[in-house]
């Protein structure tokens, strides 16, 4: 009986300790803090451990959906939950990340139990987003995750945690308004909220006339547009990124570690789940405008990640490049390409995360991000050292590391698709090995001459473990990528093949249709 709701006990785990945490831990003293964070640590680490049962019992030879829940919801609305090769590795890049990631809060002591309380909520909506088999379910999950981050941001983060906090909740709200639109346009079209029923509807693409203008791809162009708003901003693509550097630099360290390595992420999936399999005709025909958006953003922040003063900020402009390869990967619409995403946004999460922790080991001693404030830790601190020059390589994209994977494929899509977009993007991996190892040279290389970090000490042996199952599973995907790729293989063969033959059907209406028209 467990078995059959595996995936809502997952998701809802975290949802559950949030609870007990709010009803039953009283005080704001030393024990109350501590206890908050062993509830959490134990509810993220029992939703990781459930979830090892759904990546052991998953069939990757299966393309479809599996594990599925289905029943009565409120209002005639169905609660359907299930997850296929695509989405199942983002449910456990969650759950892995989680209980790291409030390791990282261990040393908070400013209103624990409602930090601890956000983490947790927010966990249970991330979970949401990648299980939800039903548009008004995804589309709750989706939007709700936006309310803990702001209040991570807004009570807990820098200075300007206001200005970054309003920022963020403005700039991904205003686009999922285009999404509930696009979304009941689709219920209209199709009678049903049901995404595997809508993955398989044929969504009209032929030509409308709004308002005078021709608009080719007809609702799925539209309904497309929508979509894209949405996700655009979520992932973020340029030019809608700004949000995100503003966003990172103020949250704390353990809010950064979730907006880059999960939250944007939720982005990219919408492509994968919704405008690629949804929307192939509309996708076809905006593809070159994404790869040149992408190649785009690849090149132009890397440039702005060379110009940055402080360490988050700098990261931050990296995660928008990295991303560029994503959606690249994804509309190449090839399966190297889109493995690739794939792939890329799983790495990402370790990469990024460890980067962020690896900005906050140091904060938490010095109490500043200007890169200026640093140089020669090595002298004092070589085991963080070490850690810091492992993913800044990975960073990079060093063969024998997850990053190489990742961008390799996603240019080998890419270059199947248009080569000029490839070529630009290709740059990009040589500016970001500019922007990475200066960064590193300027924090950790060189002599030891500044007083304030003559007495800087190593990493703690909490810090090490944080660290520890990161660097495992950016060198195994490195050197074991089939991990990944026999998993996401099957469904992302069975997602393009549809993608293929819609395309290749409406280029045949419309020269049928020219041939009419001719005659």
């Amino acid at each position: 009986m467990l078995l059959d709701n595996l995936l809502s006990i997952v998701t809802f785990i975290p949802l559950i300790g949030a609870v007990i945490l709010a009803l039953f831990l009283r005080g704001d003293d030393e024990a109350a803090q501590k206890n908050a964070k062993w509830l959490a640590l134990a509810a993220t680490s029992a939703s990781f451990l459930a979830s090892l049962f759904i990546l052991f019992g998953f069939d990757p030879t299966n393309p479809g959906f599996q594990f599925v829940e289905e029943d009565e919801w409120i209002l005639g609305l169905t609660y359907k939950m299930g997850v296929d090769g695509i989405s199942v590795l983002f449910v456990m890049l969650t759950t892995f990340l989680m209980p790291i990631v409030i390791l990282a809060c261990w040393d908070v002591t400013h209103r624990v139990k409602e930090y601890m309380i956000a983490f947790l909520v927010l966990e249970t909506l991330m979970l949401g987003v990648f299980c939800a088999l039903d548009l008004v379910l995804f589309y709750l999950f989706f939007e709700g995750g936006l309310i803990p981050m702001f209040l991570i941001i807004g009570i807990w983060g820098g200075k300007e945690r206001i200005y970054a906090s309003f920022k963020f909740f403005l700039y991904t709200f205003l686009g999922s308004v285009l999404m509930l639109v696009a979304m009941i346009a689709m219920y209209v079209d199709a009678g049903t909220t049901d995404i595997p029923t809508l993955l398989a509807h044929n969504f009209g693409s032929e030509t409308l006339d709004v308002w005078g203008f021709q608009i080719v791809g007809g609702l799925q162009t539209l309904l497309w547009v929508a979509f894209f708003a949405s996700f655009a901003v979520k992932m973020p693509m340029w030019p809608v990124h700004t949000w995100l550097p503003d966003a990172h630099v103020q949250a704390p360290t353990a809010g950064s570690v979730v907006l880059a390595a999960i939250l944007l992420k939720m982005g990219g999936y919408g492509f994968l789940r919704f405008s690629l399999p949804m929307f192939p005709v509309a996708s076809d025909l905006l593809a070159d405008f994404v790869l040149w958006l992408s190649a785009i953003a690849i090149v132009y922040t890397s440039l702005v990640a060379l110009m940055q003063e402080d360490m988050k900020k700098l990261i931050a402009y990296s995660s928008v490049a990295h991303m560029g390869y994503v959606t690249a990967g994804i509309f190449a619409a090839n399966q190297q390409g889109v493995d690739g995403a794939i792939f890329q946004m799983l790495s990402h999460g370790f990469i990024s995360g460890a980067l962020f922790l690896c900005v906050g080991v140091i904060y938490d001693r010095m109490h500043t991000r200007e890169i200026d404030a640093y140089g020669g830790l090595v002298n004092r601190m070589p085991a963080y050292a070490a850690v810091f020059m492992l993913f800044t390589m990975a960073n990079v994209g060093l063969p024998g590391t997850s990053g190489f994977v990742g961008e390799f494929l996603t240019l080998m899509g890419m270059f199947q698709a248009n080569t000029w977009v490839a070529v630009m993007a290709t740059t990009g991996v040589i500016l970001s090995a500019a922007y990475a190892l200066w960064l590193y040279r300027r924090v950790v290389m060189g002599d030891l001459i500044k007083e304030s970090l003559k007495s800087i000490s190593d990493m703690t042996s909490r810090e090490r473990w944080i660290f520890a199952p990161l660097i495992v599973m950016t060198i195994l995907l490195g050197v074991y990528p089939s991990l990944v790729t026999d998993i996401i293989g099957p469904s992302v063969e069975a997602l393009l093949g549809q993608y293929e033959t819609a395309v290749a059907d409406f280029a045949a209406e419309n020269m049928v249709a020219a041939n009419e028209g001719a005659n």
